[in-house]
């Protein structure tokens, strides 16, 4: 009896130190607190999808035109081979995740047979007035597993009532029509081109507006969250995603998905729409928002589909390139895909696509880090099974590696079942605990020697980086340098690059030049302005060169001797400033003479979208006419700076 008494009264207290100590250890080892602004559950989703495609089509498609100027007839809307299903299978090829389709564009035009514009699609051949556009690429969306999402440009210029109350009115209808009748919508789009010159309904005039008042954009997010609570909302500030400041494929680095907007005038709330391009680039370290970037640019150089483009199609290497320093720094790729006046993805743009979704597929198609085991300088409360280094190799971005409190820079050394080798290394934090790291460093173990190959200045919910070269190793180490809180490092991934880049070859960059002109542009000269600076620099067929009207005034315009008569059926002008366009024409005159005395007018405009996207543009004429001298006139700047030229050339029949 004694033996059995003892026994249970030895049971008790080992009971009760077990208890105990597993309260202890509980108390110990409990979640880090969040750091910082954090994702809401729709921004956490748009991590797993953060390479998908814009769609541009409209009238401008069929008027070799950016952006229309509202008095385009609807009758000219007439895709006759158009297939939404060729188009989404193009885009999903290339590994894309969703869709966003130019729903109206600046020029008003509607894609869909809305109550609030009689400029939409119902007034045009495209299935007898009875198509709807945006239904047909929705449900192409849905039978191939990509999500759908909408662009509706505020800015309309084709409405009367543009300017006006009536028209904000008018505006969340036809957003009210897009988020109810087309199911469940993951992203709309807000285009930050807002006001200026129009047709307004015939009055053919300059409207501006109050970017930070007109629109009222809390009540339309409020709307948009009551009408789609699960789309992520974006415009230039937001509220989910911020503009990544150019359209050239590439964020910041580093590239922090916090940020809080400033604005570029003086005395103005950022709640104007308007945010400083660099800031938006790199985004804000400790930032008030969770507002990751989103990196949109075109496979081609303009947004929307143009014949003359066609040899000018980014390739697969160039797309991989991009996607890089766009999802790979945590922002997301957004890649325009432009249909062409069939109604079809170009072959050309197709065939790249395919091939980029092929590098994309066989570059993460292994892990090279599974099976590798890890030993961490500290892991939070001694808790292995909940936040040991194990846990960076199961694919979970949730679970994750966590130090103790006061432990920010800690080391981890990874050791793989054998000899490796990779040019990838992916990287990710659980972002649910927000962006902690600021800094690491990795080394790998070279000839018996700890060397450094790479770092990263932010990592965020992924960070890719790629080697200068393959290597080969069975042992790797990862140095937190710097970090405000403790750690929730939740992936480590090696891969290697598709074999596929090194049987590519990149296109050439055509810039600058123009099929059916000569690029040395043998007998031309520039007989005026006698100001400026190497006004030759126009006709050297160089795009990194340039002329700059050096006088700080308007620019006089700009005369051309060809040395003799030829057969012109199109002018092209490349803005000049190398890395940093400056003075990039956005309105223009040209006209042409065979003596150069008497001139006629031939074309006039606008370049549209130039602080943005200042790509070569081609001028086409109405017929081909005979010239030996040509004038360009540039009647203004998009920056208000003096005007800068890189090249200038004709196309001839």
């Amino acid at each position: 009896m004694m033996h059995r008494f003892i026994f249970q009264r030895m049971k008790k207290v080992l009971t009760a130190i077990l208890v105990t100590s597993l309260l202890s250890a509980c108390a110990q080892i409990k979640p880090p607190e969040p750091y910082g602004a954090l994702p809401s559950a729709a921004q956490l989703n748009w991590q797993e999808n953060n390479i998908y495609a814009f769609i541009h089509f409209g009238l401008n498609t069929f008027t070799n035109k950016e952006w229309g100027y509202g008095d385009e007839d609807p009758a000219l809307f007439n895709p006759k081979d158009f297939d939404a299903e060729q188009i989404v299978r193009s885009i999903a090829q290339g590994g894309f995740k969703a869709v966003i389709l130019t729903c109206k564009h600046h020029d008003g035009f509607c894609l869909w047979p809305t109550k609030t514009t009689t400029h939409n699609i119902s007034q045009s051949p495209f299935r007898d007035g009875k198509g709807d556009m945006v239904r047909e690429i929705a449900d192409a969306c849905r039978k191939y597993g990509l999500k759908f999402g909408v662009y509706l440009s505020p800015w309309d210029r084709n409405a009367t009532n543009y300017g006006t109350q009536d028209y904000v009115k008018m505006y969340r209808e036809q957003l009210r029509e897009l988020l109810t009748q087309y199911g469940d919508i993951f992203e709309i789009w807000h285009d930050g081109a807002n006001g200026g010159d129009g047709y307004y309904g015939g009055a053919r005039e300059t409207r501006n507006i109050d970017r930070s008042t007109y629109y009222n954009w809390p009540n339309v997010w409020a709307l948009e969250r009551k009408l789609q609570p699960g789309a992520l909302i974006f415009g230039d500030i937001g509220p989910d995603l911020r503009w990544v400041g150019n359209e050239k494929g590439f964020a910041g680095d580093p590239c922090w998905q916090t940020f809080t907007p400033e604005s570029n005038i003086p005395g103005k709330a950022p709640s104007n729409g308007i945010v400083k391009s660099e800031l938006s680039t790199g985004g804000t370290r400790g930032g008030k928002y969770w507002m990751p970037a989103e990196v949109d640019f075109s496979i081609r150089p303009g947004w929307f589909w143009h014949e003359n483009e066609n040899d000018k199609v980014r390739s697969a290497v160039d797309l991989w390139n991009h996607y890089l320093i766009s999802a790979g720094r945590g922002a997301s790729m957004l890649l325009n895909i432009p249909p062409d006046t069939d109604g079809l993805v170009y072959k050309t743009d197709s065939i790249q696509l395919k091939l980029f979704g092929d590098i994309l597929k066989q570059t993460f198609a292994e892990n090279l880090a599974k099976g590798a085991q890890a030993v961490a300088s500290n892991i939070r409360g001694g808790d292995k099974s909940a936040y040991g280094p194990a846990r960076l190799f199961d694919e979970d971005q949730f679970t994750y590696w966590g130090t103790d409190d006061q432990v920010h820079t800690p080391t981890l050394t990874i050791t793989l079942p054998e000899s490796r080798s990779f040019d990838i290394i992916r990287l990710r934090e659980n972002t649910k605990l927000g962006q902690r790291i600021d800094s690491l460093e990795v080394d790998a173990w070279l000839d018996n020697r700890w060397e450094k190959i790479t770092g990263a200045r932010s990592i965020g919910s992924n960070r890719l980086l790629r080697l200068a070269s393959k290597i080969t190793t069975d042992k790797l180490r990862l140095r937190i340098i710097k970090a405000p809180v403790s750690i929730a490092l939740s992936d480590v991934g090696l891969f290697n690059q598709s074999s596929l880049l090194d049987a590519l070859s990149k296109k050439p960059n055509s810039a600058g030049s123009s099929k059916g002109s000569s690029s040395i542009r043998t007998g031309w000269k520039v007989i005026n302005p006698d100001h400026g600076k190497t006004r030759s620099a126009m006709l050297d067929g160089d795009p990194a060169t340039y002329w700059q009207n050096l006088s700080g005034g308007k620019s006089d315009p700009i005369i051309v001797d060809m040395g003799e008569t030829r057969q012109v059926k199109a002018f092209t002008y490349l803005p000049g400033g190398g890395s940093k366009i400056q003075g990039a024409i956005d309105k223009y005159a040209f006209y042409i003479s065979t003596d150069g005395v008497k001139w006629q007018s031939v074309a006039k405009g606008e370049f549209s979208n130039m602080l943005a996207n200042p790509v070569l543009q081609t001028i086409s004429l109405k017929q081909v006419q005979p010239a030996r001298f040509f004038k360009f006139e540039p009647q203004h700047t998009a920056d208000g700076k003096p005007v800068r030229i890189a090249e200038l050339s004709a196309i001839f029949l």
